[in-house]
């Protein structure tokens, strides 16, 4: 076997490494209690000085039968009317952190610029509960999308799933259960940098373990947090474990990577 040449480290522009090493603070997000991380993180995100764009919204409650209750939270552009198409998203951050007031502006600013509704499920976060709820519970709220959808304004035949980091494996699981269980006909998915198999010893794993944001530890601590070792072959896990068989008939699929990321070898 031919040896493969050493990775390139890649040039982070001033206002990247700035930013990584200002969200490097000691202890780690993952080093202290999930309570007291998922506060760091919401201060993080905080910052009302950006604008948002205005939205109308509403909450409903998703039944997810076994899998518990769902607040499902569904927004448009403020004044708009008729049908709109559905951006669902799925929000990231390990799994353990993250919610609607995280992901707020991110969640606004991609459905108004996409002249969509928008469909946010708060699924619940690990430890407290483990894999596989968090995905049940995202195709029970796509489910409710597809039979009440249009109560509420949706345009149920153009929908499309995105989510960043476990928010864009999760929304690759999504498209699979609906395409293997029966459910929305999705015309898209967009993978932001997305977790999709639990293998931490790629090559982006090893040159980018420490020192760009998220690390290595980091992720072996979020994957603890979510599953069990046994469960993470499981393709609704890991969907880079999917067949080619399993693959196919997905929807058009955009996937975005990052090159200084312990996450791209699993993107690309």
């Amino acid at each position: 076997m031919t040896d493969l040449p050493p990775p390139i480290t890649p040039y982070l522009e001033p206002a990247a490494k700035e930013l990584c090493e200002a969200t490097d603070p000691h202890p780690r997000i993952y080093e202290v209690p999930p309570e007291k991380g998922r506060d760091i993180l919401l201060g993080l995100q905080s910052d009302e000085s950006v604008p948002r764009p205005e939205v109308d919204e509403e909450w409903v409650d998703v039944d997810a039968g076994e899998w518990g209750t769902v607040r499902t939270r569904v927004i448009r552009p403020a004044g708009s009317t008729g049908p709109l198409p559905v951006v669902f998203y799925i929000h990231g951050a390990g799994w353990v952190f993250g919610d609607e007031k995280t992901h707020d502006r991110l969640f606004r600013e991609l459905t108004v610029g996409a002249g969509a509704a928008g469909v946010f499920p708060v699924y619940d976060r690990a430890p407290e509960a483990k894999y596989p709820t968090q995905v049940e519970q995202n195709y029970a709220v796509g489910q409710w999308v597809l039979e009440h959808g249009a109560e509420h304004g949706l345009d149920t035949s153009r929908i499309a799933v995105t989510g960043e980091s476990v928010g864009g494996c999760m929304s690759a699981v999504f498209a699979l259960m609906n395409k293997e269980r029966g459910g929305i006909d999705l015309k898209a998915q967009v993978l932001l940098y997305p977790v999709t198999n639990a293998d931490f010893d790629t090559p982006s794993y090893l040159q980018f373990a420490e020192g760009y944001y998220l690390t290595r530890d980091g992720m072996k601590w979020f994957w603890d947090q979510y599953s069990e070792p046994g469960q993470r072959t499981e393709v609704y896990a890991s969907p880079l474990q999917a067949s080619l068989d399993r693959l196919k008939g997905l929807p058009t699929t955009l996937v975005i990577t990052d090159e200084a990321d312990v996450l791209r070898d699993e993107g690309e």
